[in-house]
C-alpha cells in the first residue's frame, strides 16, 4: 500500500469538507437558510443521473456526475461569487485559477490531472458532458429560487432579462427540454412579481 498516496487523497477529501461552509444565494426549499456548495453539488449529481435522457447529445452520466461534484471545489478558496454581481465577477477567474492550483495539487499527480481536467472541462462548456453539466448548474438555482418565492431575485432586484440572458443560452446548449422549462420558470416568475 502506498501510504503517501493515501494520505494525499485523505487530505483532499478533508479539504472538500469546507464546501459545507460555502453558502450560496439560493435558499433550500424546506428550511429558511442558504444552500451550501456541498448540497448544490450533490443535487446536481442526482439531477445528472435522473435527467440525462434530456441532454441534447448522448452523455456519459458518470462523467457528468464527477464534473458537477468538483465544479465548485475552487470556491473553498475563491468563495461563491453571486452570478449577477458584476463587480465580483471581474476577478472571479483569477481567484478560481489560483484556488484550482492549490486544491487539486493536494491529490496524487494523475488524480490532480483528472480532477483539474474535469473542472477545466466544465468551465470550457465545449463537450456534450460539460454543456449538460452547465445546464444543470443553471437550472437548479433557478428552480429552487422560483419554488422559494423568488427570494434571492427580489432581494437583489434581478430582472427578467438578467435571468434570461445569463441562463437560457447555457441551459438550451445542454438540453432543449430543460431550456424550455427554464423559459417557463422565467415567465411564471415575471407574472408572479419575482423578477423586475
Amino acid at each position: 500500500m502506498n501510504h503517501e498516496r493515501f494520505e494525499q487523497q485523505i487530505a483532499f477529501l478533508l479539504e472538500l469538507d469546507k464546501l459545507k461552509n460555502i453558502y450560496r444565494q439560493t435558499l433550500v426549499l424546506h428550511e429558511d437558510r442558504q444552500e451550501n456548495d456541498a448540497e448544490h453539488s450533490f443535487h446536481l449529481a442526482i439531477m445528472a443521473a435522473i435527467l440525462a435522457e434530456h441532454a441534447n447529445e448522448k452523455v456519459d452520466v458518470l462523467h457528468v456526475m464527477k464534473m458537477v461534484l468538483v465544479h465548485d471545489v475552487v470556491e473553498i478558496d475563491a468563495g461563491d461569487t453571486y452570478c449577477y454581481d458584476a463587480k465580483g465577477n471581474e476577478d472571479k477567474l483569477e481567484r478560481e485559477l489560483k484556488a484550482a492550483d492549490r486544491l487539486f495539487a493536494l491529490l496524487p499527480e494523475e488524480q490532480e490531472r483528472e480532477f483539474r481536467g474535469l473542472w477545466e472541462e466544465f468551465e470550457a462548456k465545449a463537450t456534450p458532458e460539460a454543456k449538460f453539466a452547465n445546464a444543470l448548474d443553471r437550472i437548479q438555482p433557478m428552480l429552487l429560487n422560483y419554488k422559494k418565492g423568488g427570494v434571492s431575485w427580489m432581494k437583489h432586484g434581478i430582472s427578467e432579462d438578467q435571468v434570461r440572458n445569463r441562463n437560457i443560452p447555457t441551459v438550451s446548449a445542454g438540453s432543449d427540454m430543460i431550456g424550455k422549462f427554464a423559459e417557463e420558470i422565467i415567465r411564471a416568475a415575471k407574472e408572479e412579481g419575482y423578477l423586475k
